[in-house]
């Protein structure tokens, strides 16, 4: 039997792309993630799958053969400064992952992230632009050189392979990510529950929440991984945010707005982040209109206009 699979299947993006490929038909699923949790098992209710495995007991069984691997899982906080965790978690366990696919002919389109880039000031995906700030930008720009190298040196490589720099993504189902969740996240249940949303101070040369960032909602995202799905020759690592950046002011009057109530309040920005923030990114989408990828992204006033209605549900 040919299964599709997706690893981070209960988190975030997994389970909004597991519910897009039952839209379309497809559910001999095999997801991987770790033990379900309640609030991550709550992602995947109402969602038709063949099989729920483990990371660990996922590779060990697989041979490669699938119709496609789409590689969500990772460990995502950024705040975890454990060099060899994130490393077995996001380089190892993919490079055991890319090198079975590669073996069985089996496309993978894989979550890679902007933070590659750290401070920027350019998001383009070429070196000279990447310089992570934190282990974990360091841990996917690692795998993302490791793509690029096979691809270099075959550029008739054996599968797709095919990475995404996700930029500020937002959206339904990203709750369980706690103080990891977007802002729009927070700052609905922040207005919700006294009436203010709380940004920071200025950081970076940017004013009270000025800072900008190129927020993209998750439906967008998805967008990509099933137009990369229907286009197997195309191999390679590509931004996958707006191309816009809106500040943070932006995105906090758009849940206002959404809502139908609340103030902006500023608070002081955290000495932890100090060195390790991204005060402003911008996805050059240059390489993946070039690769013929036509999505339409959403501007935060639409895309937190559509979450906010599906928060309040």
């Amino acid at each position: 039997m040919t299964v599709t699979v997706v690893t981070g299947a209960a988190g975030f993006i997994g389970s909004r792309l597991v519910a897009a490929l039952n839209r379309r038909g497809i559910e001999d699923i095999v997801a991987v993630d770790h033990a379900r949790r309640e609030e991550r098992a709550a992602n995947l209710a109402g969602c038709r799958i063949l099989d729920y495995l483990s990371p660990e007991a996922f590779l060990e069984r697989f041979d490669g053969k699938a119709r496609v691997v789409f590689h969500q899982g990772a460990c995502t906080n950024t705040m975890v400064h454990d060099r060899d965790l994130m490393m077995r978690s996001n380089l190892e366990y993919s490079l055991k992952l890319l090198d079975k696919c590669q073996a069985a002919r089996t496309p993978l389109i894989y979550a890679s992230s902007a933070a590659v880039y750290g401070a920027g000031p350019d998001f383009r995906e070429e070196p000279a632009c990447e310089h992570p700030l934190n282990v974990y930008g360091e841990s996917k720009l690692l795998f993302d050189q490791e793509v690029r190298r096979r691809i270099d040196a075959d550029p008739g490589l054996a599968a797709q392979a095919a990475g995404l720099r996700y930029f500020n993504v937002y959206g339904p189902n990203e709750g369980h990510k706690a103080v990891m969740a977007s802002m729009a996240f927070h700052g609905y249940h922040q207005v919700r529950k006294d009436g203010r949303i709380r940004l920071f101070t200025g950081s970076g040369g940017y004013g009270p929440g000025e800072q900008r960032r190129d927020f993209v909602f998750v439906e967008d995202t998805i967008a990509v991984n099933l137009w990369l799905l229907d286009n197997p020759g195309v191999s390679g690592v590509f931004n996958c945010g707006t191309g816009r950046a809106q500040s943070f002011n932006e995105l906090a009057t758009a849940v206002i707005k959404a809502v139908g109530q609340g103030l902006i309040e500023y608070i002081p920005f955290p000495a932890a982040l100090e060195g390790k923030y991204q005060s402003f990114t911008q996805a050059d989408l240059t390489r993946l209109r070039a690769a013929g990828c036509p999505v339409k992204f959403r501007p935060v006033e639409e895309g937190v206009a559509v979450y906010v209605k599906e928060l309040t549900r």
